[in-house]
């Protein structure tokens, strides 16, 4: 299965394990109801932020949206050659799932290679869970913004930051950059006593 199919896929069963209509989907997540049908039905092609509001508003990771492996595998190798690699139509920017796919772990890896003068914003809407992520430039130059703060990290930097406000990527730079990032998630204590 090719990545955009698996993507529809994925999007497609967990809106309906949620017990989601398209304008339940669409509502909680800003995107419009059209959109969503045309992705579920393999029409389009979604972009990278469009992707991290429909995974806000389903309640998971952008990467759970790039697995359709039930949670359970016993499968600790994920072999390069099998890893997804997924390019944003906007940005160009590549991203590779590292991690076993389905493999019980609370971490997941992710490598991205980020075009030079591109950028890319995640909306990160109200989550029913936290997220931590951790981004470690391997190669290049990025800035990245987290709310109000901007940081221009070079090679070597790891920013760590919680996934629950405005975050911007861009390569200010002449060359591609490379980064790893770790996520980790537990549920939201949001609204909890």
């Amino acid at each position: 299965m090719n990545v955009d199919a698996l993507i529809a896929k994925r999007i497609r069963d967990l809106r309906k394990a949620r017990g989601y209509t398209l304008e339940d989907l669409a509502e909680s997540s800003g995107v419009s109801r059209s959109t969503i049908s045309m992705i579920e039905r393999k029409e389009s092609s979604p972009t990278a932020a469009l992707l991290g509001r429909l995974a806000d508003a389903l309640g998971v990771t952008l990467a759970a949206l790039f697995s359709d492996e039930p949670q359970t595998t016993q499968h600790p190798l994920a072999q390069r050659a099998d890893q997804q690699v997924w390019v944003d139509p906007a940005s160009g920017y590549v991203r590779r799932h590292v991690s076993p796919v389905g493999y019980p772990s609370p971490i997941e890896l992710v490598e991205v290679v980020f075009p030079p003068g591109e950028s890319v914003a995640f909306a990160n809407v109200a989550r029913s869970m936290v997220t931590h992520q951790q981004v470690w430039l391997l190669e290049g130059e990025m800035q990245v913004t987290v709310g109000d703060s901007t940081w221009h990290m070079q090679t070597g930097d790891c920013l760590a930051m919680v996934l629950d406000q405005h975050i911007v990527f861009r390569n200010p730079g002449a060359k591609p950059a490379r980064y790893a990032v770790a996520l980790t998630t537990h549920p939201s204590t949001i609204g909890t006593t």
